[in-house]
């Protein structure tokens, strides 16, 4: 098994992580999908991680960010991975 730093804590068919899948995959970045549990409640991996137990959840070992909510992680992508980083 490979390493990534990037890791996507996402669900399955979930528009909101397809949208940081589609950013992520436009800039050609190695990440790990963590698929997680599709009941909220059960969402403790997630919450452990960033805090909340929604998703997209995105940790970034390369910069040290941990961030969730689809708008803001494309938003962070796009300023430190995009063509003006």
């Amino acid at each position: 098994m490979t390493y990534s730093a990037i890791t996507l804590y996402r669900l399955q068919a979930c528009p909101y992580c397809e949208r940081v899948v589609r950013k992520l995959d436009e800039y050609g970045l190695e990440y790990t999908s963590r698929f997680v549990e599709p009941m909220h409640g059960d969402r403790d991996v997630v919450k452990r991680v960033s805090g909340k137990r929604t998703v997209p959840a995105l940790v970034d070992d390369t910069t040290g960010v941990t961030m969730s909510e689809s708008a803001n992680i494309v938003d962070y992508l796009e300023k430190t991975y995009g063509e003006g980083s």
